[in-house]
């Protein structure tokens, strides 16, 4: 996996902190026995019959040997350094030894031992003092309560499992020990093999961002397969698995979908388990494959392992029977996917060399007589059709069939660039040799064609999430568009100042104003003679709603009163809502009433909202909106903040976009400007973290407007301290490194960190550049279109701006803000260290913006509470050296390749 520049690709690879887990020079088993059956002889036994090279070290105060080999009573006396310590001992005694381990040395520790926070708050005090006592040596530890780590490709194994794994190609991270075992088992009568087999337990310290980063790093795993009950650190998470995603699948199967399996997996893990339509969300979010069964977990491993992702949903399907074809057909429907249209030409060439009973449609059914050579003839037409994204071929054993010589023949379309190609070869001893064959060729085979359908579906909608979740978003249309953050925090304290966590109605409003989301006009009345001439003054119909600092639900207290003609009217409205709230809550409630005018609904009505997830923060809601909005369940949830794709994708999910496009003979709602709305109404959400709950309900869209008709907004008690108010899983854009910088030539340049909308005006960028300044960035010479491929660019411009960040200068001068300058810092994983890139045009060297850039990088690796900032560059870039010298780095040739000098600053 490339997750760097090439600068940082080319010139040596270099230790992973987890390293110590998979390929450890010296291993110690703390709490090592002779005792049969026993989880401390067990771990030993494996370890010292697997060839993995280290020196292994019981640790046993009561023995002087284990199985032969010398004991030690402590991990202070082992002979050697320790760099791993496997830990079987009861939980009680786990935090001294954690803390004799940091005292020996020992880089890391895997905690085999149950006993901790899954049994109650005394377990979690143990997990406490267990990650003080690392954190303080700097040990990482996987566990407790798991199994253990495996590493069959280099033969350690550090698990209570029977036996070790076959070495192979897929990672295998399990919170469930027991799970893995059995995984083990049939993984060994089917012959899959594994480039690491880890049990992750309670993740008290590593967790699944850590692996996934190693294992996204490491050239031997192409894919990471994940059974998961709890997400743990959701940042940590996503930002790896977005990361990593793009070039290796990350399949997952999380258990607890239902309350119940939920409640099962809490009291199992320790840790209570969030909503599974905000964990799809999450997902989605960031290019996680989710299967729902753990056949498919490995299915997925396989198939995107050995074919191309599909391009579309459309599979053309080839069969020797009819009832086979059917039944993939009804899979592949009901899973989303499409049957390709055979095109008029692909006809014509199929009627030249099939029986003339032949389908002539998808299915293609080439008929139960059919040999080899019709099947490889027929497969070669179909897979020239530009309107198929894949193939399924399904053969039935008939008495004419040759299953192995058919597979023989297929071999050639094994690798059909971006189309897929999958079979179903139905039966048992008849085919089991083609189907060996074709699982040696890399065409994955079925025993049933609709598990093949459902394979195919799991494929395209992988490759259109990931296509999606990458597509350079649109600018504002309206680029004059800003927020007005301080007006809205300014709303927010004073709400808080007078003790209050409910927004008034008219209050929320200003809220919604201060991001420039359109609402209706509001005006308060405290008494029925305002209301009276509020009313005349707006205009007739009106509405009249409560105005009340601690009733949100206006309609529980019949605090609703539409379409008043006249202002008898209103002051009835008045009077009735004043009695009814009176009576049903109290008249301490009642505070006056709201008086707007009653809209004429030519629209939708649409809700947007937020609330607080336990794992992953703010999630957004759009959905149909109105009175009925719990009873029609038409909504899609998705995690802050968006840009105008994400926010097209979480409109697409509903019913209710349908109707927004036109139905009907109805015109379109403006689309494009709906998504502008979503994506401001996200950054409301970001920049104002006190808010624990926000609805509009309902948004009035019509192709001629949007209106706030009502608004809603709760926040966080008042006694909570700021540190301790949700985060959103995904960080949001760093508006404080946004400032304006003056060139040397007095030209005013915007530096800021970069957005997915810059993917265009970074490809001018890069034409901007001349050959010895992409010479001395790269190390190399990298064409043009090497440089501005968008899967390249998706990578700079896609930040998380949490395990990286990249900063523009843009002119300020010219019409389309040219980009004049990228700077990049991107962090260690498992490490406090980061590395740092420079690009400046041609156009505007000597200006002093590489300084500038240089020096906000080392500011926000000072933030970040980084310990050290490094860059590798060319000897003969001497401009880049000099900036370094400027701002304090120290400047030494590496000792195995002069001409390549390392920058390193330590903060």
């Amino acid at each position: 996996m490339s997750t760097t520049d090439p600068a940082h690709d080319v010139l040596r690879s270099e230790s992973q902190p987890l390293d110590v887990f998979f390929k450890p020079k010296s291993v110690a088993v703390i709490g090592a026995t002779e005792t049969p059956g026993s989880v401390g002889r067990t771990i030993l036994q494996n370890l010292i019959s697997s060839p993995f090279g280290g020196t292994v070290f019981p640790i046993n105060p009561k023995r002087n040997s284990i199985l032969g080999i010398k004991a030690y009573p402590n991990i202070a006396s082992a002979p050697d350094p320790v760099e791993l310590a496997v830990i079987v001992t009861p939980a009680a005694s786990v935090p001294d030894l954690i803390g004799e381990c940091v005292a020996a040395g020992v880089k890391a520790a895997i905690i085999i031992s149950a006993g901790f926070k899954e049994t109650g708050p005394e377990g979690a005090e143990l997990e406490r003092r267990v990650l003080e006592k690392a954190r303080a040596g700097n040990l990482r530890l996987i566990g407790p309560n798991c199994l253990g780590v495996m590493s069959p490709l280099n033969g350690m194994n550090a698990t209570f499992a029977q036996t070790i794994a076959l070495p192979g190609n897929v990672a295998f991270i399990s919170q469930s020990g027991a799970l893995l075992t059995a995984v083990l088992d049939y993984s060994l009568r089917e012959k899959i093999g594994f480039s690491a087999f880890v049990s992750i337990g309670s993740m008290l310290d590593v967790g699944w961002g850590d692996l996934i980063n190693y294992l996204g790093n490491d050239p031997k795993t192409q894919s990471i397969v994940i059974y998961m009950e709890s997400i743990g650190d959701a940042r940590g998470f996503l930002s790896a698995a977005r990361e990593v995603a793009l070039t290796k699948p990350i399949i997952v199967i999380k258990a607890g979908r239902t309350s119940v399996g939920a409640k099962a997996a809490a009291s199992h893990t320790g840790t209570l388990t969030g909503s599974d339509d905000v964990l799809n969300a999450a997902f989605q979010r960031c290019g996680v494959l989710r299967v729902t069964s753990i056949a498919d977990l490995f299915y997925m491993a396989e198939v995107l392992s050995k074919q191309p992702r599909p391009r579309g949903p459309r599979l053309t399907i080839l069969t020797n029977a009819g009832g086979p074809g059917v039944l993939a057909t009804d899979a592949l429907i009901t899973g989303g996917g499409e049957l390709a249209e055979v095109s008029p030409e692909t006809i014509e060439e199929l009627n030249a060399i099939l029986p003339a009973a032949w389908s002539h449609n998808n299915p293609i059914d080439v008929l139960g007589d059919a040999g080899a050579d019709r099947y490889a003839k027929a497969l070669q037409i179909a897979a020239q059709d530009p309107k198929s994204d894949g193939l399924l071929v399904i053969l039935t054993p008939q008495a004419m069939t040759d299953a192995t010589a058919t597979a023989d023949l297929l071999r050639p379309y094994a690798k059909i660039p971006h189309k897929p190609i999958l079979a179903s070869w139905m039966g048992g001893e008849t085919v089991a040799a083609g189907e060996r064959h074709l699982n040696d060729a890399g065409i994955p085979s079925f025993a049933y064609p609709d598990t093949a359908a459902r394979v195919f579906n799991y494929m395209w909608s992988y490759s259109e999430n990931l296509r999606e979740l990458y597509e350079t978003p649109q600018l504002p249309t309206d680029p004059g568009v800003e927020y007005d953050v301080a007006r809205a925090e300014a709303i927010i304290e004073g709400v808080r100042k007078s003790g209050r966590t409910i927004l008034t109605e008219p209050e929320s409003k200003d809220l919604l104003t201060a991001y420039n989301i359109p609402t209706v006009e509001t005006r308060i009345a405290a008494t029925e003679e305002e209301a009276r001439c509020a009313a005349d003054e707006i205009g007739y119909p009106i509405v009249v709603k409560i105005y009340s600092e601690t009733i949100t639900h206006k309609t529980d207290v019949d605090g609703v009163q539409l379409n008043l003609k006249n202002a008898d009217a209103v002051g009835a409205a008045f009077q009735a809502i004043e009695k009814s709230v009176t009576e049903k809550v109290g008249a301490e409630h009642f505070q006056g009433v709201t008086v707007q005018p009653m809209v004429a609904m030519g629209g939708y009505e649409v809700i947007i909202g937020s609330s607080i997830d336990p794992q992953f923060g703010p999630v957004l809601l759009f959905g149909s909106g109105g009175q009925l909005v719990e009873v029609y369940e038409d909504r899609a949830l998705a995690l802050p903040p968006l840009t105008t794709t994400l926010a097209r994708r979480m409109m697409e999910q509903t019913k209710v976009f349908k109707a927004l496009q036109g139905v009907r003979g109805r015109a379109s709602a403006d689309i494009a400007a709906l998504e502008q709305l979503l994506v401001r109404f996200s950054q409301l959400v970001v920049t104002q973290p006190w808010i624990a709950e926000i609805d509009i309900n309902p948004l009035l869209v019509s192709p001629e407007r949007f209106l706030a008709l009502d608004a809603r907004v709760v926040l966080h008690p008042v006694d909570t301290k700021e540190e301790d108010l949700p985060k959103p899983a995904i960080r949001p854009y760093p508006v404080q490194y946004v400032r304006t910088w003056t060139a040397r030539d007095g030209e005013a340049v915007t530096l800021r960190p970069i957005r997915p909308e810059d993917e265009p005006l970074v490809t001018q960028f890069h034409e901007t550049l001349s050959e010895r300044s992409v010479y001395l960035r790269y190390f190399q010479p990298l064409k043009l279109d090497q440089r501005v491929a968008h899967n390249r660019l998706i990578r700079i411009c896609f930040n998380d701006y949490d395990r990286e960040i990249a900063l523009v200068a843009q002119r300020q001068l010219t019409g389309h803000g040219d980009i004049v300058a990228i700077a990049r810092l991107s962090k260690i994983p498992g490490r406090s260290e980061a590395n740092f890139s420079l690009l400046v045009s041609d156009l505007f060297q000597n200006q002093g913006v590489g300084s500038e850039m240089l020096g906000q990088l080392v500011q926000i690796a000072r933030d970040e509470k980084l310990a050290r900032l490094t860059a590798e560059m060319l000897s003969e870039n001497y401009g880049m050296q000099a900036i370094c010298r400027k701002l304090g780095f120290t400047l030494t040739p590496l000792p195995d390749m002069p001409s390549v000098t390392y920058a390193v600053l330590e903060l």
